[in-house]
């Protein structure tokens, strides 16, 4: 009954933050509060000549994810400097653009070209050439469409395409100048924005005019790449968000640090937290560690609400939480846990076509108390640092009650989101060298993904 309760609870809450457009629509990064869970079916199988609807070249590379809404896909990508290794270019001639697609036809109905605020970072070392200047999700809330880029600013733009606003969040470097890839978020009137690298804090600008309302200013957001989402409570909305040693929830209206919760000691926080219900969850790869907590109370709630702690590790991908399991990859593994108490259901490794399946393995690892942060830590823990990249970046989704995950060559692995590991599909949409780091959406019954060079949707042939 009480997740009978909670799931009402979600369903709720979701009309109440998404009333501007459809519930079937995919708003943000990872979709409906950045769950991963969309409404509806997906193929689960496809090919570059079975079940892909369209294919529409892009004007230049990103891993930022696209977003569906009333019919229409939007998607960023850049083009005139870092575009490749072997094709630096100028900095000067840096381009963000912003592209409609009609869902159905494929049709380009717009592109908006948005020449960037210089100097940037270079296009050096292992950050920027890893994920390039259009690494931040857009985010709509039906009636406009919100992009981040960078040190460019915050834009609004409307469904025709015409510029709103536009607003500055500062023009700073993280410490090693890797970039900034942290997504915007709507909720109700504000357009909440993760300024890390640009500023060391959250923005919250006026969805209208994009006035700053309120500044949260702490150190530690310089070592954030994460996406925040929202948590109802019963005191109230909390927009929370992972930071290096602890979890932070702050009051989306003012915020003002609401709560916080000592996490896994890690120095930074690459990958974005996940809710469901009131319940909280997050899972990153440098120095490790998983968490779930409740979500609410006030100050530091380390103590009262962690449901449970252990050294799970994802490097950047975001877990998904559904039906009491949590589901997360890394490095062609997945691992599925129960939610409720972290103890491992089963691991499994993904096999493409023609390779054979490695035994899953049930057993549950050790696990031991991750709990960081120790004092408040808003801003006051913590370094930069580095490490070796991986080459998957991608976050899993669900529909139907399949698992859909995309690796860094293009081929997606659709699982079965039960108890047990049962891999359905794995699916290639183009054999070209191209190279997929962003996270699908779905809607309407299709699943849209993009590479450094072509937006697809799959979706059933009629």
């Amino acid at each position: 009954m009480r997740r009978i309760f909670e799931s009402l609870c979600i369903c709720v809450c979701a009309s109440i933050l998404f009333a501007g457009h459809s519930l079937a629509d995919w708003p943000r990064f990872r979709g409906p509060n950045g769950t991963g869970i969309a409404m509806g079916k997906a193929p689960t199988e496809w090919s570059p000549n079975r079940n892909l609807r369209w294919k529409v070249p892009l004007p230049g590379p990103g891993v930022s994810s696209p977003i569906i809404v009333n019919g229409r896909v939007f998607v960023t990508c850049y083009s005139g400097y870092g575009e490749s290794r072997e094709n630096i270019g100028r900095m000067e001639d840096l381009q963000r653009h912003l592209l409609c697609v009609d869902l159905k036809s494929g049709e380009l109905l717009w592109q908006r070209d948005v020449p960037s605020t210089v100097p940037e970072d270079p296009y050096t070392g292992p950050g920027i050439p890893t994920h390039g200047y259009a690494s931040h999700t857009p985010a709509s809330d039906g009636r406009y469409v919100y992009v981040f880029f960078g040190k460019s600013g915050v834009m609004a733009f409307d469904m025709d395409g015409n510029q709103k606003w536009r607003t500055s969040v500062g023009t700073d470097s993280d410490p090693r100048r890797w970039g900034s890839s942290s997504s915007p978020i709507v909720y109700e009137d504000v357009v909440i924005v993760t300024a890390g690298p640009e500023s060391r804090a959250m923005v919250g600008l006026d969805k209208r005019t994009g006035e700053e309302l309120w500044r949260a200013p702490a150190d530690a957001f310089g070592m954030v790449w994460g996406t925040p989402a929202i948590v109802q409570t019963e005191q109230g909305a909390d927009v929370v968000i992972g930071a290096p040693y602890e979890i932070w929830a702050l009051n989306p209206r003012t915020g003002k640090l609401t709560w916080y919760c000592g996490a896994m000691e890690t120095d930074q926080f690459s990958s974005s937290v996940v809710v469901d219900g009131q319940r909280v969850y997050a899972i990153e790869g440098r120095g490790g560690g998983s968490i779930a907590l409740t979500a609410g109370g006030q100050d530091d709630i380390t103590q009262s609400n962690v449901l449970w702690s252990g050294r799970d590790s994802s490097r950047f991908a975001t877990p998904i939480v559904y039906e009491n399991r949590l589901y997360y990859f890394n490095n062609g593994v997945v691992t599925c846990l129960n939610a409720e108490n972290g103890q491992r259901l089963f691991q499994g490794r993904l096999r493409d076509a023609g390779s054979s399946a490695e035994e899953p393995s049930t057993a549950a690892p050790e696990r031991g108390n991750q709990r960081g942060g120790g004092g408040r830590g808003f801003g006051g823990r913590g370094g930069f640092g580095g490490g070796g990249m991986v080459s998957d970046f991608a976050s899993p989704v669900l529909a139907d009650g399949k698992i859909y995950y995309v690796n860094r060559s293009g081929v997606t692995f659709v699982l079965e989101a039960g108890a047990e590991f049962h891999q359905i599909a794995a699916n290639r949409v183009t054999e070209e060298a191209e190279q997929f780091a962003a996270t699908p959406a779905i809607s309407d019954g299709a699943l849209v993904m993009r590479s450094n060079k072509h937006l697809y949707c799959i979706a059933e042939d009629q």
